[in-house]
């Protein structure tokens, strides 16, 4: 069973894949650390599944938002936008903010097609994520493991 993970990314790859531009789009924060680790994450996004059209975005408090990305990825040839929300579960912000805000986007690029993705959600490999950084964590509080990514520096893997 590929589960709807498998099943969009063979929908997006037989459907003129290398075409799409996707946007992964969080919050945003007034932390430019926070900020920066969304940059990280589209790299690590474009290396693993070789994407080549994939832009971040922060739904507000930073830039570049999802206009500024929607228009990079046109510019840069996608003739569908895929608007991916990086929020873990549903709520006001992937209902009603990120749809909307798409659509502002979309507004200046006619003929190109666009749509908003699912949130993470109840994803069956969330769990192997937070079973290892949990791990980690607990390997580094009994002195087995440096600090992790996301500690790093901070003093707060004890």
């Amino acid at each position: 069973n590929q589960g709807f993970a498998g099943a969009a990314v063979q929908q997006m790859a037989g459907s003129g894949g290398s075409r799409d531009g996707i946007v992964i789009v969080d919050h945003g924060s007034r932390r430019a650390e926070s900020n920066s680790m969304l940059e990280e994450f589209v790299e690590m996004y474009k290396r693993k599944t070789g994407h080549e059209i994939v832009q971040a975005a922060h739904m507000e408090l930073a830039a570049p938002s999802i206009e500024d990305a929607f228009d990079r990825c046109v510019e840069l040839g996608a003739q569908r936008v895929i608007v991916s929300p990086y929020f873990l579960f549903p709520g006001r912000h992937w209902n009603k903010d990120i749809p909307a805000l798409a659509a502002a986007a979309s507004a200046k690029h006619p003929g190109i097609r666009y749509l908003v993705t699912a949130p993470i959600g109840l994803h069956e490999l969330m769990v192997d994520v937070l079973e290892d950084r949990m791990k980690y964590c607990v390997s580094r509080a009994e002195g087995r493991a440096d600090e992790c990514d996301m500690c790093v520096g901070t003093g707060r893997c004890r």
